[in-house]
């Protein structure tokens, strides 16, 4: 580095990597991991989620992270919001029902009802 100028071009390139607060189209997945989410397998299906993600090159997918969502007893659960579209949240999963969601519903817009809190009340 050579110079002030070399120095704010790599700060500013920095800022934009892990400016997670910015507002982004796309799809967003939000996993409960409250002590209730992780006691009830969040952890794996967060990692099937991300895994799954990565694997099929989502780059407009954003997976993040969230307290207690409200329903405890349809652990683990997560909630996809998709531009346009209303929340849908998935309850009782499973790494395979994980990676499943991210095939049917994120990739080819075909919600997986069966794993929907709807589907379970």
């Amino acid at each position: 580095m050579k110079s002030l100028a070399e120095l704010s071009k790599l700060r500013d390139e920095a800022i934009k990597k892990v400016d997670i607060r910015k507002e982004r189209v796309g799809t967003r997945i939000v996993v409960g991991m409250a002590t209730c989410g992780i006691a009830a397998g969040a952890r794996p299906v967060l990692t099937a989620l991300m895994d799954e993600a990565q694997k099929r090159g989502l780059s407009d997918v954003t997976i993040t992270q969230t307290g207690c969502i409200g329903v405890c007893r349809l652990e683990p659960l997560i909630e996809v919001y998709k531009e346009g579209e209303e929340k849908v949240t998935y309850v009782e999963l499973t790494e395979e029902k994980a990676r499943r969601i991210i095939a049917e519903h994120i990739v080819n817009g075909s919600i997986v009802k069966e794993f929907t809190i709807g589907a379970v009340e």
